[in-house]
């Protein structure tokens, strides 16, 4: 079998590599004698003369160049990795093949207000996002990665739940719980020893519910509980930077950017728990890396996460400052409730793995192609 995997432009949504990465590596291990080419945009995020352009470059390269290239490829199975890039299919609907979609989020449905800091002309992004995701519908299979997500395709795009599989993402056997030794190593560098440390891996758009972790900040302090938050991931916005400075957070956050992934590694090891109230998400691959590593997850009760952890983890509202912060004081006063915390993230993240999403991606092209169909 052939397999044509179309991309997303190289280093810009990086769970979006981190997906590809991993399904790739998955079929050729379990499917070795299939054909497999990788195919992406030619980059554009990175060229200054995208904004005196009004990204017109941006545009041609998204919505022409890169689909009519796809176009011109042979395969049995072309298989969309990104919902964002599902205008693909719309370009690929005279050709015999199968055309797989796979859906990680809607979540421009549900939050809207999320291009207004993230794009330059949030209407026009809006309106080019919302013809690309009803790419979809010419699919013969959409992979969504989660139930909750697989219902949002259902509901919001008015797809056949029967052409709708569901299909985890895995969990990389990097993440992994490390040597105490090395663990108290890397706390010596960002915490006191008194510190409880609460870990934020991600991005500060709107839906990661920020401003609830830094409000939790405040309780705490108000209660005089010893904390720090380490943020990895993006820079904090202007507004959550105004909050932090008005409330003198300063102290009590530490930022550590975008670490390589050994370094990533030790800090989800090192930290005391995951705080991740997010609004909104299709999966949550944040809340099973820090499981993989027995750090303890206290997160949302909403969309996709519960679904993720299980029991494994201390669910609660994402509005709920008070509810978080009696989770951060159980976790930092018991520690018998931790250390189940602890082993329960553990078994519930073992159930996720790339080889098993990649086994179950294989048997749908396998579904959807006949024998006598497949490409010489």
């Amino acid at each position: 079998m052939h397999v044509v995997i179309v991309r997303r432009e190289p280093g810009v949504a990086l769970s979006m590599d981190v997906y590809a990465d991993n399904l790739v590596a998955g079929l050729k291990a379990i499917r070795p004698d299939w054909q497999i080419t990788e195919v992406a945009p030619e980059p554009w995020s990175q060229r200054a003369d995208l904004w005196q352009s009004g990204g017109a470059q941006k545009y041609y390269e998204r919505l022409w160049r890169h689909p009519r290239a796809v176009q011109q490829l042979k395969g049995d199975v072309f298989h969309i990795i990104d919902h964002s890039n599902a205008h693909v299919a719309y370009w690929l609907q005279q050709k015999r093949s199968a055309v797989i979609v796979t859906c990680h989020d809607l979540v421009q449905f549900v939050y809207p207000e999320i291009l207004k800091d993230q794009a330059r002309l949030p209407a026009l992004s809006m309106a080019s996002w919302k013809y690309s995701v009803r790419g979809m519908r010419q699919a013969d299979q959409v992979i969504a990665v989660s139930s909750n997500t697989a219902s949002d395709v259902a509901q919001m795009l008015r797809i056949a739940p029967e052409k709708i599989a569901v299909v985890y993402n895995g969990v990389s056997a990097n993440f992994r719980p490390l040597p105490p030794a090395e663990v108290i190593s890397v706390r010596q560098g960002y915490a006191n020893p008194s510190d409880f440390c609460l870990l934020n891996v991600g991005s500060t758009h709107q839906r990661k519910n920020i401003p609830t972790i830094l409000k939790t900040l405040v309780r705490l302090r108000e209660r005089q509980v010893p904390v720090k938050l380490w943020k990895v991931g993006d820079a904090f916005t202007a507004e959550q930077t105004a909050f932090i400075q008005a409330h003198d957070l300063s102290s009590m956050i530490v930022m550590l950017g975008k670490p390589d992934p050994e370094k990533l590694l030790q800090i989800y090891n090192a930290a005391d728990a995951l705080l991740a109230p997010s609004l909104y998400e299709g999966f949550g691959l944040t809340v099973l890396e820090a499981m993989a590593c027995g750090t303890p997850v206290i997160t949302s009760n909403v969309s996709a996460l519960p679904e993720v952890t299980g029991d494994a983890a201390i669910l609660v509202d994402p509005l709920d400052v008070e509810a978080m912060v009696e989770a951060v004081c159980q976790l930092r006063q018991d520690p018998v409730r931790c250390a189940a915390q602890r082993q329960g993230g553990l078994d519930q993240a073992k159930q996720f793995s790339w080889e098993e999403s990649a086994r179950r991606t294989a048997q749908i092209y396998e579904k959807l192609v006949k024998p006598s169909a497949q490409v010489a």
